[in-house]
This record gives C-alpha cells, structure tokens and sequence, in this order.
C-alpha cells in the first residue's frame, strides 16, 4: 500500500508497517476488533449525521484529508465542521460502507489501518446520484483505554454522477428524515 512520498499515502504518514510471520495474540485481535468498531462507528455517525457523537471518534489534534486532499482539516472542530456543512442537510442521504480493514499495531497505543469505501450520496435538492469507492488510510491512538483517529483520509478510485431527473419511475420511497426510516411501497 502508498508510503510517504506516495501520493495516494496520508501526509506525514510514513511507510506501512508489515508483520510477516508474526503471530497476533489474542489481546491483538481484541484491539483490532475495537479499531473496526470505531471505523464502523465514524461511518454510522456520518450517515445518521450524529455530530456530536463522531466527534468522539477523532483525537482533538486530528487531521483529515478527503478527496485526494482536495479537503483537508486539522482539528477535531474543523473536521466535525466540514462534515456538518457538507453532509447535514436533510436533502443529503448518505451511505458510507467501510470493508476489507488491514489494521496493523504499530505499537501498544497506535496503529494504522487502510479501508475500503463504497459510497451512495442521494441529494434530493439538487436531483443527483453519486457513487464511488475509494480507500481510507487511517492512524489510530488509544488514549485514556479507547482508540482514536489521529488521522484520516481517502483517494477515490473512481467516482460518478447521475442525475436522478431523467430517470423514469425513480424516487425516494424513505428516508431516516423524512419518513421516519418507513418505506412507502406496500409489503406483501
């Protein structure tokens, strides 16, 4: 995967750490497991747009770079921020799906991870469908027994735009917002 001086790597990010032929205990594989659950987390709380609780997912010092650095942000506030002007209207429906982690511990409280994204953005307002998948490259600490993202960002493989108005017959049948997450269309 992209190393420093890489440009798909995170800035300051160094080169990957391998483990071949290293056994993961199971204290490992539990720390691992809790790295997943807050990836999973940072992803539930951006679609559900829950600020205040994927605030919790950064360090306070943290930095983001989306988009191939097109956005970059450093600071806890400033990336909570930018997610909230750029994803917190009710007409932006979201779907962030994280998979496929390599998580490596590179030391008792860091480790770094690189993810893959498929991503759905549904914008009501301004009738458009864009979908992508990119990977993340991810620092994490574990700070006061819970890990944190120090750093984050992706690089799109590819991404696209369709707009919805000239499809027939499409519409949105819920939405988390506007329906209560209740599906209009007839079961049965």
């Amino acid at each position: 995967m992209p190393g420093e001086g890489d440009p798909g790597a995170l800035p300051g990010a160094g080169p990957r750490v391998r483990s071949p032929g290293v056994t993961l205990t199971p204290d490992d594989l539990v720390e691992i497991e809790l790295i997943k659950r807050l990836k999973y987390r940072y992803a539930r709380c951006l679609d559900l747009k829950r600020w205040d609780e994927i605030a919790e997912c950064f360090t306070p010092d943290a930095v983001a770079t989306y988009s191939g650095g097109a956005y970059t942000f450093e600071g806890r506030e400033a990336i909570v921020d930018f997610l909230r002007r750029s994803m917190g209207a009710q007409t932006f429906h979201s779907s962030h799906k994280m998979h496929h982690p390599e998580i490596d511990l590179t030391g008792a409280h860091t480790a770094r991870g690189v993810w893959a994204l498929d991503d759905v953005v549904v914008m009501t307002d301004l009738e458009l469908t864009i979908r992508g998948c990119s990977f993340y490259e991810d620092e994490y600490v574990k700070l006061a027994g819970a890990w944190r993202i120090r750093r984050t960002g992706y690089k799109r493989v590819f991404e696209e735009i369709q707009p919805r108005g000239n499809v027939e017959g499409l519409r949105l049948t819920a939405s988390w917002w506007a329906t209560g997450g209740r599906s209009e269309l007839p079961a049965g």
